[in-house]
């Protein structure tokens, strides 16, 4: 029996396509449909952009109280990289801007690159079409209008990087495996990788394989969780709201019960104090 009041943490696969905002709303309309409330917490812990796919934790109800603490665990991803090209999303979500030469790169120059650049603690300026605030507003909004967009470099930790696969030199193409921190834009670590090599690059592909200790493989696709949440027999909201009343009686009946021992134990100890003066 699932209890999405007091609290369910669901780890998806999320599909590519979608937002994460996406997610969380479907999540969130059947347990309204099915609860018959106007509103429950629903919120997932670390974005993945639309172009992405892979491990999505979304929390319910008390849970997501937890969505900080969820989102700090080391996260690692494959990375689909294409050199010679720039876009100004550093993505496919945007046409192609700048084209540049890349047939003098190397498998070993690549290598080189990102032990020597791109391990260990970095700085990274966020993509423009980030939901970074500036000014108070979500990056993205300002570049989706065409205004110039000024990010502060973060400090970043990459604690793995690794060529999986290299298409060079017939094809400018380029897997990676990236182990890193909360906060890293895939996006930006393309970039910064295509000026490092003399060229430019943005990513064509993205999965998030792993978050803390919860792989993909541990994931349920997004349509079995909404069956899940359809079929499932679920505590209802006053059924949640009793529980969670009479865990906070006995959690202060305790609370008295320790507190009564300390006053007895230390009146104990001035009485004995006194009768040995």
């Amino acid at each position: 029996m699932l209890n999405p009041i007091e609290g369910e943490i669901f780890y998806i696969d999320k599909p590519l396509g979608m937002t994460s905002f996406a997610v969380v709303k479907q999540v969130r309309g059947r347990l309204r449909s099915r609860l018959g409330l106007k509103n429950i917490h629903v919120g997932h812990a670390g974005t993945l952009d639309p172009l992405a796919s892979g491990v999505l934790i979304v929390c319910t109800g008390r849970k997501t109280k937890q969505i900080e603490q969820l989102q700090a665990g080391v996260k690692e991803y494959t990375a689909w990289i294409r050199l010679g090209e720039t876009t100004p999303s550093f993505d496919m979500e945007t046409e192609v801007d700048a084209t540049y030469p890349w047939q003098h790169i190397t498998r070993e120059q690549i290598e080189q690159v990102l032990r020597e650049q791109f391990t260990g603690s970095i700085q990274q300026v966020p993509p423009a079409f980030s939901a970074c605030k500036v000014g108070g507003k979500p990056a993205y909004k300002l570049a989706r209008k065409g205004r110039e967009v000024e990010i502060q470099a973060k400090t970043l930790v990459i604690d793995e990087i690794e060529v999986v696969e290299c298409g060079l030199p017939a094809e400018p193409t380029l897997t990676v495996r990236v182990v890193c921190s909360k906060g890293t834009y895939i996006r930006a670590l393309a970039r910064d990788i295509g000026i490092a090599l003399g060229s430019g690059a943005h990513l064509y592909g993205l999965r998030r394989t792993q978050v803390g200790s919860k792989r993909v493989e541990d994931c349920s696709n997004l349509e079995d969780v909404l069956t899940q949440l359809e079929t499932e027999e679920l505590v209802s909201a006053e059924q949640a709201q009793k529980e969670l009343l009479e865990r906070e009686r006995i959690a202060n009946r305790e609370r008295a019960a320790r507190q009564n021992a300390a006053r007895r134990m230390k009146e104990n100890k001035n009485k004995q104090n006194t009768e040995s003066e």
